[in-house]
């Protein structure tokens, strides 16, 4: 390496050392990657008054940083100084209500819920216009439990609500932060706090998405996820015009987590119940995706998914309901995939169509089908046998009784 370059690069390290010795340990990951919200220059050195040296030697730095921390590069602000990227969250357009309510009936299933949601929305709209002629209104909280098992729909329906309070004014962007224990408690005293303070300032304007939130109360008292729910309690009385949270979960060990602090008890009185699909919605939701990508199920592997979905359908949660469906549906396309590698020439109908056999292996595995496809063929040739052995008896050398008189 060159001197000079070597000695650019010394200069800057001392530079940034220096910036960091001036905070605290908690800002010295602000100081590596740049703070969020702050544009903090680096200092030249009185040797080093070239904008362009001092540029080079940012760029020399950055790379540095890069291989360092590939996950997390820094970007340069427009003074030259590494920066952490936070994401603006961008305002979601309005959608007329009409519409969102026309979306919502397009849902499959959830008829219970889709009660309760036009509910909301009929209050939501009410309380804003009480607002907008200068009348009181009641204090109300916009913040709710979704409970129900996995794949019934609660993303989704969060997400909806997300767009129905931009439309009325109650949040100012709409967006939807989910997120769940991994991206909200941290492994060491005071960081937790942090983490989800940032994830909370991220969220602000819009939604945020809690998933599994019994999660975060579920282990010892000593357990960090205490923390994390006491900073989205004081950040929903803070925040409370410009941010609702949205807890999801399975039905019990929401009520477990809703008991387990009495500030969720006083912020969450609004709860939905998500129930498990049916097979026959489980079997539209099947039918769905195959319209959206333009495939076409035969007769008989439409009997075949039916069976292995009422089989499923007594585990609904484990099995996942719509999430389940559309794995089983991913399984099958690999399945038709195999089956076309084989084929010699494959045409657009045989691109569009799922047979039983594809059904079947996805769902029932290779091994069984396999065996099913092994026992028609041995009772096919044994039926062959036996109808070649009738015709060599019927056409052999028989004696002619009327010989015999």
């Amino acid at each position: 390496m060159p001197k000079d370059k070597k000695d650019d690069i010394i200069a800057l390290q001392l530079d940034l050392i220096r910036s960091m010795t001036e905070h605290n340990l908690r800002n010295v990951s602000d100081d590596l990657w740049g703070a969020s919200g702050n544009k903090n220059t680096i200092n030249s050195t009185p040797q080093n008054n070239n904008p362009n040296k001092n540029n080079a030697k940012i760029q020399s730095s950055n790379k540095a940083c890069e291989k360092a921390n590939p996950n997390n590069p820094p970007t340069a602000t427009s003074s030259g100084a590494p920066k952490v990227p936070t994401p603006e969250q961008k305002e979601e357009p309005k959608i007329p209500i009409a519409d969102l309510k026309k979306e919502l009936d397009s849902y499959i299933g959830l008829d219970k819920v889709k009660e309760e949601v036009k509910d909301l929305i009929n209050i939501a709209a009410v309380y804003k216009m009480r607002q907008q002629h200068n009348l009181p209104n009641v204090d109300m909280s916009f913040h709710m439990v979704f409970m129900g098992n996995p794949g019934t729909g609660k993303t989704m329906i969060a997400r909806l609500m997300a767009k129905v309070y931009r439309s009325l004014d109650i949040i100012s962007k709409g967006h939807l932060v989910e997120v769940d224990r991994s991206g909200l408690v941290a492994g060491y005293v005071g960081q937790t706090a942090l983490k989800t303070s940032k994830v909370i300032e991220s969220a602000v304007g819009g939604v945020l998405f809690i998933d599994e939130a019994y999660t975060l109360t579920s282990k010892s008292e000593n357990d960090f996820g205490f923390e994390a729910v006491d900073t989205i309690l004081k950040a929903m009385e803070d925040k409370r015009d410009d941010l609702i949270v949205i807890v999801a979960g399975y039905d019990e060990l929401m009520e477990e987590f809703i008991e387990s602090n009495p500030g969720l008890r006083s912020r969450f009185n609004k709860y939905l119940h998500f129930e498990d699909y049916t097979v026959d919605e489980m079997m539209k939701i099947f039918e769905l995706q195959c319209k959206k990508s333009q495939y076409k199920l035969d007769k008989d592997a439409e009997e075949s998914l039916r069976a292995y979905l009422t089989i499923e359908s007594v585990d609904a949660g484990t099995f996942g309901n719509a999430r389940g469906v559309r794995n089983i549906f991913e399984k099958i396309l690999t399945e038709q995939a195999n089956r076309l590698a084989s084929m010699e020439k494959v045409t657009a109908e045989d691109l569009m169509r799922i047979t039983d056999e594809d059904v079947r292996r996805a769902a029932f595995g290779d091994e069984i089908v396999d065996a099913e496809i092994a026992e028609k063929k041995s009772a096919s040739e044994n039926k062959d046998t036996k109808n070649t052995n009738d015709g060599d008896k019927n056409n052999g050398d028989t004696p002619d009784k009327n010989l015999n008189k």
